[in-house]
């Protein structure tokens, strides 16, 4: 893994100008002034974040405890910044406080971390955050008239209990997304709480921040599993591809001084040093909003706007236009006879600029693809500029680049094919019953989160203009949930193998991928399975269709041998049995008649 960088702050930052990058412009010092002010009036819910990320078995009261005490270090070296504790970075500050009593450590499993040092220490932290957070309780369940009262009575711990929740569910999410969730969070509270139906107006609203959540959650532990299985040159081609396509019109000098700034802020983000992401994001933006006339044409109403939803709405915002005058070809890649020697001077300023010369001339094509385009082009110069005529080598570039991108192209619309002719259900439980079988070890929570994710892109993008896009972005985030953060996940050694292949590439060895052989079926893995019980007759739709799925996913576990028809088989005598029992007089004896009847046929398959 990458080295953890000290990129934290100086305790005592959080109330003055960052030191890392002084502020050169009046309208730096305004722009570093404003970002002060908020993680000012943020620096409760901040250091909320930063400790229920940490460590997220700890209680809401424990986290509190901590927020305090950190409050109380920041003021004191306020207060005398001469003290020798107020040297201490942010980061080592905030682990210090965790780390000084022994009970937490002990009770929330991270006593080995504390009894490390330096990077030692920050790296066990950064691996002892878990993504999959079934060892946590489920989410409680309030009623919406005692929400309502419980935010009347004390808006401020109402606010916090909900950021800590959220905040070690999302050990990955970046500081500011996640008090953009809390914003709408307190909106939909001021709302229903003055509505009759509350509790509709509570499931209605919370669609939409839950899909916000959701979708900023997984784009960013896609790019944060780049930068550490990959490194941060592989990152920075994914922020070239990225921000070529949004902003076309912007010169490649300019974008090589921006790439600076982003990967400075994804060092901290990706770590999760909470007030260096917020500092170095706002920054960020600042940047590209100083620029908008040679950036961009469609940012200005984010820019109007404040932290961090200004820096939300950049990145949600429109490709621009393409300028009139950019050729569809630039042909000093490929007819250039001077290609090799301004290769072997500077190979990666070389490569980045082919990059971004691609990527603002196709806005139809998918980051990953864009990435293929330049490791094909990569691996052809490497050849060509050992052969007696280099130029008529690489002048057949353009021609590996079609090939490239047709065979990424059938797999999208095989894919929509499958949308087409199945439709939704039948399309959900196609990637069930894939997913399952190539990652069997995986929980039936994740597996069902993975094909949901998968049908979702479906639905989203097979109807776009820009389909192939749309569609190889969004599964490209799916294997990015399914991959990681941490390098040191493992699954089974085939899925483990297309985790670790380049990231332009992991698309395609994931298609190649056959039911995981390693896999043995625990021999407790039909407990329970065909046990049903009246309360499925209660059930709404939504929640039977939520069964129905981890039916599915614990019936391919439990037989992965079968074929998918055998697996829709059975899965259709479940629903067949649902629906003759909740009709009977006695479902539960129903279902005690039934339920042993398909195991002995599941058995018999």
């Amino acid at each position: 893994m990458k080295q953890l960088r000290l990129t934290s702050f100086v305790i005592f930052l959080f109330f003055l100008t960052e030191s890392l990058i002084l502020p050169t412009k009046p309208q730096d010092v305004d722009d570093v002034n404003i970002t002060q002010k908020f993680i000012e009036e943020k620096l409760g819910y901040i250091t909320t974040i930063a400790f229920a990320q940490h460590i997220q078995k700890a209680s809401f009261e424990e986290v509190e405890t901590l927020v305090k005490a950190m409050i109380e270090y920041k003021d004191q070296c306020l207060a005398n910044k001469t003290l020798p504790q107020c040297s201490k970075l942010a980061n080592v500050a905030l682990q210090d406080i965790i780390c000084a009593g022994e009970e937490l450590p002990q009770k929330c499993n991270f006593s080995h971390c504390c009894s490390k040092v330096g990077f030692e220490r920050r790296l066990c932290f950064f691996r002892n955050k878990k993504d999959n957070v079934g060892f946590l309780p489920p989410l409680p369940t309030v009623d919406p008239e005692e929400k309502c009262q419980a935010y009347k009575n004390n808006r401020e711990s109402f606010l916090s209990n909900y950021i800590y929740e959220v905040s070690r569910r999302n050990p990955f999410v970046f500081t500011s997304t996640l008090l953009i969730v809390a914003a709408r969070f307190e909106e939909m509270a001021e709302k229903c709480c003055r509505e009759q139906d509350k509790a509709n107006c509570f499931r209605t609203l919370a669609q939409s921040v839950t899909q916000y959540l959701k979708a900023s959650s997984s784009y960013q532990k896609t790019l944060c599993g780049a930068y550490w299985k990959f490194g941060p040159q592989v990152l920075k081609s994914i922020k070239i591809a990225i921000l070529s396509q949004k902003f076309p019109k912007i010169e490649f000098k300019e974008l090589t001084s921006l790439l600076q700034d982003v990967s400075f802020m994804h060092d901290g983000c990706c770590e999760g040093d909470v007030i260096h992401c917020i500092r170095s994001r706002s920054r960020v933006m600042s940047r590209i909003c100083s620029k908008q006339d040679s950036i961009s044409s469609k940012i200005k109403g984010c820019c109007d706007m404040k932290i961090p939803t200004r820096g939300e709405c950049i990145i949600s915002t429109i490709k621009d236009d393409r300028p009139k005058n950019l050729s569809l070809r630039e042909a000093k890649f490929t007819e250039n006879e001077n290609v090799c020697e301004k290769r072997n001077a500077d190979q990666e300023g070389f490569m980045d600029e082919f990059l971004y010369e691609y990527s603002r001339r196709h806005p139809e094509l998918s980051i990953s693809e864009l990435l293929r385009i330049a490791r094909v082009y990569d691996d052809l110069l490497k050849e060509c500029c050992n052969a007696e005529n280099p130029p008529a080598c690489y002048s057949n570039a353009e021609n590996k680049f079609n090939e490239t991108i047709e065979k990424s192209l059938k797999i999208v619309q095989r894919e929509c094919e499958n949308f087409q002719n199945l439709g939704k259900d039948d399309l959900k439980y196609h990637y069930l019953i894939k997913l399952t079988k190539i990652a069997p070890q995986l929980s039936t929570e994740e597996l069902t989160f993975l094909g949901e994710d998968m049908v979702t892109a479906l639905i989203t993008c097979c109807t776009l203009s820009e389909e192939f896009a749309c569609v190889d972005n969004l599964m490209d985030v799916v294997l990015g949930e399914m991959c990681g953060v941490n390098e040191n996940r493992t699954i089974n050694p085939a899925v483990d193998h297309c985790c670790k292949t380049y990231i332009a590439f992991r698309r395609p060895c994931f298609e190649a991928l056959e039911a995981d052989k390693t896999y043995v079926p625990p021999s407790a893995a039909s407990q329970g399975l065909f046990t049903f019980h009246a309360d499925l007759c209660r059930a709404p739709n939504e929640e039977l269709q939520r069964k129905k799925h981890r039916f599915l996913v614990n019936l391919v576990k439990l037989k992965p041998e079968l074929t998918d028809k055998e697996l829709r088989s059975l899965l259709t005598d479940f629903t067949n049995v649902v629906d003759k029992c909740c009709k009977a007089e006695g479902p539960e004896a129903c279902f005690n008649e039934e339920g042993p009847k398909l195991a002995a046929k599941s058995q018999a398959a």
